[in-house]
């Protein structure tokens, strides 16, 4: 797990800490997480990157070049800031990520509920399925 951590995900840091099959690779910013999670793809591992959407915005040119154009596997937890179920943005961030998977044709699956949580897999999946990033937004409301 390639990570930054953030409000949206926190909370799932102190599970993934208590488990011994997740090797934590902590990162000092956001656009540093697509060519480690390569690296560590090259390297016969099944990397996740777990950052905020703001990140996937700073990685874009990494996410271009190593996802898309060398068709790297790869699942990007990405914590939805500034979403709420509600339709309520409070940040523009939230206005932008969906769009901004969409054009890069990154498909993308929402998870706001423990029930939901199982889209995580779906992702992975479709991801070593296809060779292309696939992102997992986590809800601001899931997990508070």
């Amino acid at each position: 797990m390639v990570w930054l951590p953030d409000s949206e995900t926190n909370f799932m840091y102190h599970q993934l800490t208590a488990d011994p099959e997740v090797t934590l690779v902590p990162v000092c910013r956001e656009g540093e997480t697509m060519a480690i999670a390569a690296g560590l793809w090259v390297g016969g591992k099944k990397p996740v990157v777990l950052i905020q959407n703001t990140g996937i915005f700073e990685s874009g040119d990494s996410i271009r070049g190593l996802g898309l154009d060398v068709s790297q596997p790869l699942v990007m937890l990405v914590g939805y800031r500034g979403w709420d179920k509600h339709g309520i943005t409070t940040d523009s961030a939230a206005r932008f990520i969906e769009h901004i998977l969409h054009a890069w044709g990154i498909n993308y699956y929402l998870v706001e509920t423990d029930d939901q949580a199982s889209r995580i897999s779906l992702a992975a999946e479709e991801a070593y399925r296809t060779s292309r990033p696939v992102a997992v937004l986590i809800g601001t409301e899931y997990g508070a």
